[in-house]
């Protein structure tokens, strides 16, 4: 049975009733059938139709709510098209929605500033993994969290990354009877103690350090004595260009080695995902902390590729600073998990690489466009200066055939 009238998806706080529009409490009172959390039910006591909890995935409700013909009452905390179930349910039923103020609001009202200005993101229910890039330098970062991503778990990841220009005011249980808010230094909120409901809120009260495209490479941690396996800053730079990154680009970096790539393209796609592979152990030491230096939250693993990159969701680009020998099965792999519209950047010192690398991508179907890096950079000499050449890359740029350019 069809159902005859839309669903009311009301918003409450955690003062229940008392915090709800008298209209809407008559809604509830004359509706037939009311959903909900458990801890917005028991705001209801004395209900006389009949409560659903809402339990596991939210598929079934909908189902159950399209047989219905009764009238029904949905309660969300806060605002429920806030990080809430009513983008959900709102794409599979016909409702009318009357929001309560978020938890965001009413954490930056008790802090007593504006939030218009802030980033705001959710942890709740959700990984960490990349938040460092998602924030790094911003103003203000409101964080929705959960039981495991507590405060203390907050503080812990960020001075990891050494985010130490940011103070903390948390807001626990707003609008209950258990109401706290106050302000923590990151190593005080380590060892604080949090109820599970709450809001963090970051603001960045010193300057912290900033990078621009084309970090020196001498700033990054690189292998001794033998240095210079890196992507030079002026080849990284245009390799990351012929990658035409977004915010949320899903990007592999195979043989990162130092992780200057994939540092740097962390920071052009702060909303995506970056994966790096290093055959190398020592070399993904130097990897890693990198990335805690430069703020980078990254995924990068110890492997050979192709093999470990089964392990890597499909990318929107890919880059590849050393093939291990085994170019032709590695660009089968890439060319064939790759998304539409992606493309392959690779890197080639030698002109057999070269020649090899633009065969295999013509046999996956691949076209490519090749830029031949020569850079030279000065050096003094006897108070003067000369110019020192850098070795000459060859830096081959591959996407499907039927893709038009777009640039």
């Amino acid at each position: 049975m069809a159902l005859t009238q839309s669903v009311k998806l009301i918003g409450i706080g955690d003062n229940g009733q008392e915090g709800l529009h008298p209209q809407y409490v008559r809604w509830i009172e004359e509706s037939e059938m009311l959903v909900g959390g458990e801890r917005a039910l028991s705001f209801f006591p004395n209900y006389q139709g009949e409560k659903i909890v809402i339990k596991g995935r939210l598929k079934t409700i909908v189902e159950r709510l399209q047989a219905e013909s009764r009238s029904a009452v949905v309660l969300a905390s806060g605002d429920p098209l806030f990080y809430g179930i009513g983008g959900y349910l709102s794409k599979k039923l016909a409702i009318e929605v009357y929001p309560h103020v978020s938890s965001i609001q009413l954490a930056f009202a008790k802090m007593g500033e504006s939030w218009q200005d802030a980033y705001i993101a959710s942890v709740h229910g959700r990984s960490m993994k990349g938040l460092a890039q998602r924030i790094d330098g911003k103003e203000k970062v409101a964080l929705l969290t959960d039981e495991e991503n507590s405060p203390n778990r907050i503080a812990q990841y960020l001075l990891s990354f050494g985010m130490t220009e940011y103070r903390a005011f948390v807001a626990e249980n707003l609008q209950g009877e258990a109401e706290k808010t106050g302000w923590y230094e990151l190593e005080e909120m380590v060892d604080g103690d949090f109820s599970p409901l709450n809001v963090t809120i970051l603001k960045k009260v010193s300057n912290g350090p900033s990078w621009t495209l084309g970090i020196d490479d001498e700033e990054f941690s690189q292998r001794k004595p033998d240095k210079g396996l890196i992507t030079k800053k002026e080849v990284r730079v245009l390799s990351l260009h012929a990658l035409n990154l977004r915010k949320n680009s899903v990007v592999w970096d195979i043989g990162t080695c130092t992780g200057s790539m994939a540092v740097e393209a962390a920071k052009l796609a702060p909303e995506g995902q970056i994966f790096a592979i290093e055959k190398n152990e020592q070399d993904l030491e130097n990897c890693l902390e990198n990335q805690r230096k430069f703020r980078t939250d990254i995924t990068a693993v110890h492997g050979k590729a192709p093999h470990g990159l089964e392990d890597f969701p499909d990318p929107d680009a890919v880059f590849i600073g050393g093939t291990g020998g085994e170019m032709k099965e590695l660009l089968q792999v890439c060319c064939g998990r790759l998304r539409e519209g992606g493309r392959i950047v690779l890197n080639a010192a030698t002109i057999e690489n070269l020649y090899k690398a633009n065969e295999a991508f013509i046999q996956e179907g691949f076209q490519t466009s090749i830029m031949h890096a020569q850079v030279s950079r000065s050096k003094p000499i006897l108070g003067m200066n000369r110019f020192v050449p850098l070795n000459p890359v060859y830096i081959i740029t591959a996407k499907r055939k039927e893709e038009k350019e777009n640039d």
